[in-house]
């Protein structure tokens, strides 16, 4: 008779699996009536611990599995999570709601006591500023040339710069000089005395002098230009719009706009506290933080609150704070920084693009017929730096402390650079030798 070779095999192992499945089953008994250890408890001494597996067992078998979520667990699970994300969703709602009402809240707020900026330098950045400042309030501009025209075109009046007690006349609540780099010092030498006659005649020591703000590209040659020579009476706010004309053609929803609060109430702010920048949004937020509206006097280290007794001060703040949310309601990032540090990262960024855009473009580069979309971006470079005038360059150079040092690392790099690939050529010479 011949053996059957599957039944020889079943009756050979049979004991064994017997044997295993018992074993097993009482192990599992064991584990299931062990009092649960806390985490303390388990695991070594060597302070390593085990990860509890659950382990289902039937009589009969020798294999173990994790234990798997139901169906009707999962189903669960996914309905918390959908759950929960649609209640984000309406929280998300809800807050877009409140932000919108609030910002025509804001909005209101501005139109309801309009500013009147000066903007004196009518030229293109100036036309550029002055357009969207219209939508806010009324506007006032001076200039050399004669651009009665263009002004009357975009809304705005516009009175001769040989006559600056008119344009002071006009009542401005904010001046803005819009003027080049290489200019500044003297144009603000210039209006001095007639804003400190301006400011004895009209307001007696009682209200602030107008708010005056500079947009150049550098920051602490400026700051240090006004605070030097303007009537303590005329608050100071240092701003540099990262935008022109070409950039922000299209609007200014997104573009970087940088400021310092530099002088209120004849307080010179230091801009070394963090205090210094906080909105006065932020500071209404919570009306029992004493620190979230105060800021720090430059030397003294006297702190100030934004609510001060002063009518002085608090028309300064508020005039300040609706000149911003012009900005602010244009779409500009608002970024707080100092004037020294503006300084340091614009050697780093502004100025180097600019020197290197004039370096390859003294070498005059154009394009050819197999320009890769890197050599494209480098004509571009050259296009858009030489674009604008030298005294600009120029400016970016002299009055920012910075500049030279960037200077010398650029000449350092490119010495480094040729040294590496004459050891190179050197190296692959004497392999050959």
């Amino acid at each position: 008779m011949r053996a059957n070779p599957v039944l020889f095999l079943v009756l050979c192992f049979a004991p064994v699996v017997l044997s295993n499945a018992f074993t097993l089953k009482q192990m599992s008994s064991s584990v299931s009536s062990e009092p649960s250890k806390k985490p303390d408890e388990a695991g070594g001494s060597d302070g390593n611990r085990q990860n509890p597996v659950s382990v289902s067992m039937t009589e009969g078998s020798t294999e173990g599995s994790a234990s798997v979520p139901d169906e009707g667990s999962s189903e669960k699970n996914l309905s918390d999570e959908v759950g929960r994300l649609e209640k984000l969703k309406q929280r998300e709602a809800t807050l877009a709601r409140i932000l919108a009402s609030v910002r025509r809240e804001k909005l209101s707020a501005l139109r309801s006591r309009p500013l009147t900026i000066g903007v004196v330098g009518f030229g293109r950045f100036g036309q550029f500023i002055a357009r969207s400042f219209a939508k806010y309030g009324r506007v006032v501009v001076t200039s050399r040339s004669d651009y009665t025209d263009i002004a009357s075109g975009m809304g705005v009046k516009y009175v001769p710069l040989s006559d600056p007690s008119a344009f002071l006349a006009e009542k401005l609540d904010v001046i803005v000089f819009a003027v080049s780099i290489m200019s500044f010092e003297k144009t603000i030498r210039d209006f001095a005395p007639h804003i400190q006659a301006y400011v004895s005649e009209t307001n007696r020591g009682v209200l602030p002098g107008p708010l005056i703000v500079d947009v150049l590209s550098v920051k602490e040659h400026p700051r240090q230009v006004m605070l030097e020579i303007l009537p303590k009476e005329c608050d100071i706010l240092c701003t540099h719009p990262m935008f022109g004309p070409d950039s922000g053609k299209k609007g200014w929803h997104g573009l970087t706009f940088v400021y310092e609060r530099t002088r209120i109430d004849g307080v010179v702010l230091d801009p070394a506290h963090e205090n210094t920048f906080h909105q006065l949004a932020a500071a209404d937020a919570d009306p029992c933080d004493d620190e979230a509206g105060s800021f720090v006097e430059l030397g003294s280290g006297t702190v100030h609150n934004v609510h001060e007794n002063s009518e002085a001060h608090l028309e300064g703040m508020d005039r300040m704070e609706r000149f911003l949310s012009i900005w602010e309601e244009e779409g500009c990032r608002m970024v707080a920084l100092s004037c020294a540090d503006h300084d340091a990262h614009a050697a780093n960024s502004q100025f180097i693009t600019h020197l290197m855009g004039r370096i390859l473009g003294s070498q005059g580069l154009g394009p050819t017929p197999i320009d890769t979309k890197g050599f494209e971006t480098v004509l571009k470079l050259v296009e858009n730096t030489n674009a604008d005038s030298f005294d600009l360059f120029y400016g970016l150079y002299k009055y920012n402390e910075n500049s030279p040092q960037t200077i010398k690392k650029l000449q350092v790099a490119l010495d480094e650079v040729v040294q590496n690939l004459r050891q190179k050529e050197e190296s692959e010479g004497s392999k050959v030798c």
